[in-house]
């Protein structure tokens, strides 16, 4: 039986704005996958829909679990607020399915439902802010390159767009804003009309009417949609208003056009026309000149691009090709135990790593390289060449061992290298880490990961679900003892594979060993310490 997907966009998240199509999608599915506010926002129209929801910046992992929940036959509803194909999932989704070779033919059958985007929504609380040439701009540098953005702004600004700022700041990201108010500012007056606007259409929206100067004195959040206006914006009693031109072919309170077509390109008429005869003729003359010297075929945009540049007296092409920046991110280590790099491997590190390049020691004994190229293949052939272990980044199964006493205490080697060999960089619905200590001292804290083995007097002992993170963090459950050794390596093996299939999106191990209580036949016990810790959110 094939299942559906159904990428929805439900709006500001007032209901009333949410489409009657949307309604229908989201009662008929079996599940609903988004974000945790967005399924707190459609509360009121679930019925008993299994829900998984994942936090910010978690886009990816949903659309993987709604394409794999989808071919196992469910009808899905992935939900995004605003349009779901304007910095919602509906790419994501299309990603996915076209990396599994997804044909709308014989694939699971998907549907886009559109919403209402945040530039209208917001555009309506404010007057009319977009009725010329406008344009969106995520500030949120999470999966496009900062420099790329900068030179979308610069090419905004000096066309003087109407742009609408999504994801202008959050508690991390601080210094965006500044830096497009900064570059608008450049090209605008300070007094141009901005308007912010903070949760449209929800319990706690905002409105705040502001200029380009003074902006930033306002709170601004991810929750905020910056509205900066063009050059010819104006405020008029608590209205941001952009004009669409109507001025200029008639006067609003005459019931006749004074202006003829023919008229309305005189210069007094409009100014912005700028002496449009004298241009004519500099474009057919410009036209002429290119088509003369030019021997190679062009395209008519090139042809329009080079006489444009001809006009303007500019020497050099206007036109910016942005090539897409690849960063392929990797993790080394020296090997499973040894954790002694060589001269030659750091050596091979600066040199693949360049200066534009990152390296970053973690906590897994391994270093990520964050390395700009197009060209993996080759960055790959010259890491294996000096040795080392190579891991991929993410969502991962991840071993880390101790040093076996410099090698010492040998006899959990081969286990450690048969487990890598089989499950070594598999994909997770969360990062699992596997702890493994060569002898009973534990010392490299085994069993405070995820999955724990600590060999021990010719056998190994078994901890699941420790907590690995937070002030309420806790080492794992011991669950047997004595595992034969000739038994771990399968017995491991069956555990990660019950979490790979069952996790939902995102859930740590020790929620999932909480959630479903027996994992390949060892039984949940709570031994979350027993007293009262107080949260404390990221930033306390």
């Amino acid at each position: 039986m094939k299942g559906k997907l159904l990428v929805i966009g439900f709006g500001p998240g007032s209901f009333e704005h949410i489409t009657q199509r949307a309604r229908e999608a989201i009662q008929e599915s079996d599940m609903i996958i988004g974000y945790k506010t967005y399924v707190e926002l459609i509360q009121g129209l679930l019925t008993n829909q299994q829900i998984i929801s994942t936090g910010m910046t978690e886009e990816v992992s949903r659309a993987q679990e709604a394409v794999k929940q989808a071919e196992a036959g469910k009808i899905v509803a992935v939900i995004s607020s605003g349009d779901a194909g304007v910095y919602g999932m509906a790419g994501l989704v299309y990603e996915v399915l076209i990396e599994k070779g997804w044909k709308k033919e014989t694939g699971v059958e998907l549907e886009v439902i559109p919403g209402i985007s945040a530039i209208n929504s917001c555009a309506s609380l404010l007057g009319a802010p977009v009725m010329h040439d406008a344009c969106t701009i995520s500030l949120s540098d999470h999966l496009t390159p900062w420099e790329l953005i900068e030179k979308r702004i610069e090419a905004a600004a000096q066309a003087d767009f109407v742009v609408a700022f999504y994801n202008p700041k959050s508690g991390r990201r601080t210094r965006q804003i500044v830096e497009a108010q900064r570059i608008l500012l450049k090209y605008r007056f300070p007094d141009t009309p901005v308007g912010l606007v903070k949760s449209a259409y929800r319990d706690r929206e905002e409105v705040v009417m502001t200029n380009l100067k003074d902006m930033l004195n306002h709170e601004i959040g991810m929750l905020t949609t910056v509205v900066v206006g063009n050059s010819s914006t104006f405020f008029y009693d608590d209205l941001m208003i952009t004009p669409r031109g109507y001025q200029r072919k008639y006067t609003l309170n005459q019931t006749e056009q004074p202006l003829r077509p023919h008229q309305r390109l005189r210069k007094e008429a409009e100014p912005w026309a700028l002496d449009q005869e004298e241009t004519v003729k500099q474009t057919a003359s410009a036209i002429e000149a290119v088509q003369n010297t030019r021997e190679e075929k062009v395209t008519s945009r090139a042809l329009a691009e080079e006489a444009l540049q001809a006009i303007l007296g500019e020497t050099t092409s206007a036109v910016v090709h942005q090539p897409i920046q690849s960063i392929f991110e990797v993790a080394v280590s020296p090997g499973l135990a040894n954790k002694k790099f060589t001269p030659v491997q750091m050596t091979t590190l600066a040199e693949v790593v360049g200066e534009k390049g990152t390296m970053e020691y973690t906590p897994d004994h391994q270093i990520k390289l964050q390395i700009p190229t197009a060209q993996p293949d080759v960055i790959i052939k010259k890491l294996q060449a000096a040795s080392f272990l190579l891991s991929p980044v993410g969502d991962v199964f991840t071993i880390k061992a101790c040093d076996f006493c410099d090698g010492e205490k040998s006899d959990a080697i081969p286990h450690t290298e048969e487990l890598q060999k089989r499950l070594g960089g598999m994909d997770m619905p969360k990062e699992l880490k596997l702890g493994i200590n060569g002898c009973g001292m534990a010392c490299y804290g085994a069993v405070q990961e995820d999955i724990g083995i600590v060999y021990r007097k010719g056998a190994f002992d078994l901890f699941l679900g420790a907590k690995t993170v937070g002030r309420n963090a806790h080492s794992g459950q011991i669950v047997a003892e004595g595992i034969a050794p000739d038994d771990i390596v399968e017995i491991v093996e069956n555990i990660i594979h019950e979490y790979k299939e069952k996790g939902h999106p995102n859930e740590r191990f020790h929620k999932f060993f909480k959630r479903v209580k027996n994992v390949y036949g060892f039984d949940y016990q709570d031994i979350t310490p027993k007293i009262k810790v107080e949260p404390a959110p990221c930033g306390d």
